[in-house]
C-alpha cells in the first residue's frame, strides 16, 4: 500500500527535510505541499535540492487542502498547528513537528510558550524508556504524533538510561549544546545572518528560559518511573514543578548549518559502580537501529551524523568530579526532527521502523 502525504510548511527547513526523507521512501507518495507566504510558487524554487519533487507547487495551508490524505505532516512554527489539527477530524495520521502537542502540563506550556494549550499527543521518540518498555510501543497504531524538539530529544536520549537505572542523580543536570542555526527555522533574523554567526559562538536562552526544558523533564520523569517499575533503586520523586529533575540548559549557536553536539554532566548516584553505569546505556541501546553508544573513550562529532537518522553517544565516568558526562551528536533536522517524524510514522502504520531512513551520514 502507498500512503498519500500532505506536508505543510514545505518551504521551511523542517518541512524540506521531511520531504527529502519521504521522497525516496517506498511506501509514501507526496501529493500535496503547502506554505503560507510562498503559496503559489513551485516547491523547487524554495527547495532547489529536491529535484525529484520539481512537479509540485506550494498551495495554501488550509484544513480543506490538507484533508483527504492518509498522512498529514505539519512543519509549522510553534502555536500554529493547533488551528489545523482541531479542524482535520479523525481520519488521517497527523504528525506535528511543532511544539503544540508535546507537553502534558498546561502550566509548563503557559510558562514557556503561552497561548492556547492543546492536548498532548503520542511523543515521537521511539527509543525513550517508559514504564513497561519503550515509547515505540505507544506509537504502534497512533493517529496523532508529536515529533520532538531537537535539543530536547538529544538531551533526553543522553540521560534516560542512567535515570531509569538509578545510577545517576537527575537533581543536578548540566547540559551545554552547540547547535546550528537551522534549528531556529528559515525566517530571516538578524542574529542568524552569516555575518553575525561566522567566526563566533553565541549563547541564547540562558538561565533556564529555553522552551525545550519542560520537554526534557517530562521525558526523564517517564524514564525514572520506568526504573521504579522495573525495581531500580531510583531516588524518590520530589513534589513541585521540578519533580526532582533540575536542568541547567545552555544552548550556543555555532557556525554550522545543521547539527547538535550536546555535552551533559550529571552526578553519579550513591553506590553506582563504573560497570553499572556503562551497562545502563549499553543495555538500553544495544538493539536500537538509530541510537548508538560508542566504545569507551570515543566521542562523536556532528560531522558524523549529517543527513543521518542517527544519534551517537559517548560516555565518560569522571570519578574525581563524581559525575558522568555524555556527549551526543545528532543532525537537528534529521534525527532531531524529520527523521524522528518518519521513524514514528513507520511504527504507527506497521511498516519496518527503519524504512526510508539511513544511519549513514554525509562526509566530508
Amino acid at each position: 500500500m502507498t500512503y498519500s502525504v500532505a506536508v505543510s510548511g514545505a518551504s521551511g527547513y523542517a518541512g524540506g527535510e521531511v520531504l527529502r526523507l519521504l521522497a525516496d521512501h517506498p511506501d509514501f507518495e507526496i501529493t500535496t505541499v503547502t506554505a503560507h507566504s510562498n503559496a503559489g510558487q513551485s516547491l523547487i524554487s524554495q527547495q532547489p535540492h529536491l529535484r525529484s519533487l520539481a512537479h509540485l507547487t506550494l498551495r495554501e495551508t488550509t484544513p480543506e487542502i490538507l484533508a483527504g490524505h492518509d498522512v498529514v505532516v505539519l512543519a509549522l512554527p510553534h502555536g500554529q498547528s493547533g488551528q489545523y489539527t482541531d479542524a482535520l477530524g479523525d481520519a488521517a495520521l497527523i504528525v506535528d513537528c511543532g511544539a503544540d502537542h508535546r507537553l502534558e502540563s498546561e502550566t509548563d506550556w503557559a510558562a514557556f510558550y503561552g497561548g492556547d494549550f492543546h492536548e498532548p499527543w503520542t511523543y515521537g521518540v521511539p527509543e525513550l524508556l517508559i514504564p513497561g518498555g519503550k515509547q515505540r510501543e505507544r506509537l504502534v497504531g497512533a493517529k496523532r504524533i508529536a515529533a520532538p524538539g531537537c535539543n530536547a530529544s538529544t538531551v533526553s536520549l543522553s540521560l534516560a538510561p542512567g535515570v531509569a537505572a538509578g545510577v545517576v542523580d537527575p537533581a543536578d543536570i548540566v547540559t551545554v549544546l552547540a547547535v546550528g542555526p537551522s534549528g531556529a527555522g528559515k525566517s530571516l533574523k538578524t542574529n542568524l545572518l552569516a555575518s553575525e554567526t561566522l567566526g563566533s559562538a553565541n549563547p541564547y536562552a540562558v538561565g533556564g528560559t529555553h522552551r525545550h526544558i519542560p520537554e526534557i523533564r517530562q521525558a526523564l520523569v517517564a524514564a525514572r518511573a520506568a526504573g521504579a517499575a522495573g525495581g531500580a533503586a531510583v531516588p524518590a520523586a520530589e513534589t513541585g514543578a521540578n519533580q526532582g529533575i533540575r536542568i541547567s540548559f545552555t544552548p550556543v549557536l555555532v557556525p554550522m548549518a545543521r547539527g547538535i553536539l550536546a555535552t551533559t554532566s550529571v552526578p553519579i548516584a550513591n553506590g553506582a559502580t563504573d560497570a553499572q553505569i556503562r551497562d545502563a546505556w549499553e543495555s538500553a541501546y544495544a538493539d536500537e537501529p538509530f541510537v548508538h553508544l560508542l566504545p569507551a573513550g570515543e566521542f562523536p562529532r556532528t560531522a558524523d551524523v549529517v543527513g543521518a537518522n542517527t544519534a551517537l553517544l559517548g560516555l565518560a565516568i569522571d570519578r574525581a568530579a563524581n559525575r558522568v558526562t555524555i556527549v551526543a551528536a545528532v543532525d537537528n533536522l534529521a534525527k532531531g526532527t524529520a527523521g524522528a517524524a518518519v521513524q514514528s510514522m513507520n511504527i504507527a502504520l506497521g511498516l519496518p521502523e527503519t524504512r526510508g531512513l539511513s544511519v549513514n551520514g554525509v562526509a566530508p
